[in-house]
């Protein structure tokens, strides 16, 4: 009998940098979805954002990430599915290495699994923070309504 597909989903999650684990569990051809699909300016400050494939891409940007940041806390709060799909809830503490800066997250993750392998992920956090925590100086001028007066942040 094979595994469940929450079954894989915690196996992947418990060796997210492993490679023997992320190939066995990871379809050649599987989707990864990060914090969008496509972002230029979002990809500058966090490469792995945007859309990519196989299991070297899971491997890569998680690698990229933990290049960045030091993992502090990661915690799954939930993890239910339904049939091939499964979500994944929880938050994280990550410091960036190049400012020592600490920034905490909710995140959640979207998989499909199909016959054993991961064929689809979709990873969302607060993409602001996390971002921010790369943030050496500088500021926006917003202005979210018509009319309003514009702030820096």
């Amino acid at each position: 009998m094979s595994a469940s597909p929450i079954e894989v989903v915690g196996q992947w999650l418990q060796n997210l940098l492993d490679p023997d684990v992320v190939n066995s569990v990871v379809a050649p051809d599987a989707t990864y979805v990060s914090l969008n699909t496509e972002n230029a300016e979002l990809s500058k400050i966090l490469p792995w954002a945007g859309t990519s494939y196989g299991p070297q891409a899971f491997l890569g940007n998680l690698g990229e990430m933990f290049n960045r940041w030091e993992n502090q806390a990661f915690n799954v709060t939930a993890m239910f599915g339904s049939g091939e799909n499964v979500a994944v809830f929880g938050d994280f503490r990550y410091k960036s290495n190049s400012l020592g800066k600490v920034v905490s997250s909710p995140f959640s993750i979207l998989v499909k699994v199909v016959d054993g392998k991961v064929t689809y992920l979709q990873f969302l956090e607060d993409s602001y923070a996390t971002a921010a925590s790369f943030r050496k100086d500088g500021s926006w001028t917003i202005q979210t309504q018509v009319g309003a007066e514009p702030f820096q942040v």
